[in-house]
């Protein structure tokens, strides 16, 4: 399987990083210096990298936005349950993220979005089973 990198511009990196270690996540120390810090999402497969401001502009010749003011992605983290969700959420609020729309209750997908205290947007949600296989009428007719 492939793996992913998300790779995300902070301000502050050992802030950053106390914040996604109050996620639940945590620091590979083997891909984290000065610069950056790799943030274990899933072993093997997803990955956060957060990247000083000055790092992250050696990427890209262009101007770097300021995701408090400007976000230009959301990355959703789907997890096992909707009390999983509301946990990860209120441990973000508490580590210093903060949380710009209510809760989107689908019925078939829950959804809470929070912003780490730089501003990169995160989704956390969970997804009834039979939804995530077979979509969202095949849960309605489980309902029906």
């Amino acid at each position: 399987m492939p793996a992913m990198f998300v790779n995300w511009p902070v301000t502050d990196l050992d802030r950053a990083k106390a914040f996604y270690e109050a996620l639940g996540f945590t620091v590979n120390p083997a891909f984290t210096d000065h610069n950056a810090a790799c943030v274990v999402v899933e072993e093997d497969h997803s990955y956060f990298m957060l990247l000083v401001r000055e790092f992250f502009q050696t990427f890209t010749d262009l101007p770097i936005g300021d995701p408090a003011v400007s976000p230009s992605v959301a990355v959703a983290v789907f997890l096992d349950s909707r009390e999983a969700v509301d946990a990860a959420v209120a441990a973000g609020l508490a580590a210093g993220g903060s949380e710009g729309h209510p809760a989107a209750d689908y019925g078939f997908m829950y959804q809470r979005q929070l912003a780490d205290p730089d501003g990169n947007v995160l989704e956390f949600g969970w997804m009834d089973p039979v939804a995530a296989q077979q979509g969202p009428e095949a849960y309605a007719q489980q309902q029906a």
